[in-house]
């Protein structure tokens, strides 16, 4: 187990698997809502599903209309379970307030994106700013 110390986030304590990338994050232009997959083709995770997992990324893009689509994102229940940046603009985290949906950013250790690999198992407890790496020692 790794524990990662973070900024205090936003949302409910989550468990999940992680899909990482050093790309930055557009819920805008980035992805396809409908279908649940990043759709621009030259975002690193082109083609990959978001659904159900931990997005890991290194900022947020975007402004009002990114924070709103967040919120779309939760109602028609295509999510990212939560997402980890290495920094999060506010307008994003307003929106992932409004969604529901867990963020954490600015980890003490360094760029989350070489500090957590596709596939870790992650445990976020957003309250006390920790990400727990379940699956390796």
């Amino acid at each position: 187990m790794i524990v990662l110390n973070c900024h205090k986030g936003i949302g409910e304590s989550v468990q999940g698997e992680a899909l990482v990338a050093k790309d930055n994050f557009s819920a805008r232009y980035d992805l396809d809502r409908i279908k649940g997959v990043f759709s621009r083709p030259d975002h690193a995770l082109a083609g990959q599903s978001y659904d159900g997992k931990i997005l890991v990324m290194n900022t947020s893009k975007g402004g009002v209309a990114s924070a709103w689509m967040l919120h779309e994102m939760k109602a028609r229940g295509v999510t990212p379970k939560a997402i980890l940046f290495n920094t999060a603009n506010t307008i994003l985290a307003q929106g992932a307030a409004l969604a529901g949906l867990t963020m954490c950013d600015r980890f003490e250790r360094g760029d989350v994106t070489d500090l957590i690999q596709n596939g870790d198992v992650l445990e976020i407890d957003p309250e006390a700013g920790t990400v727990t790496i379940t699956n390796r020692d």
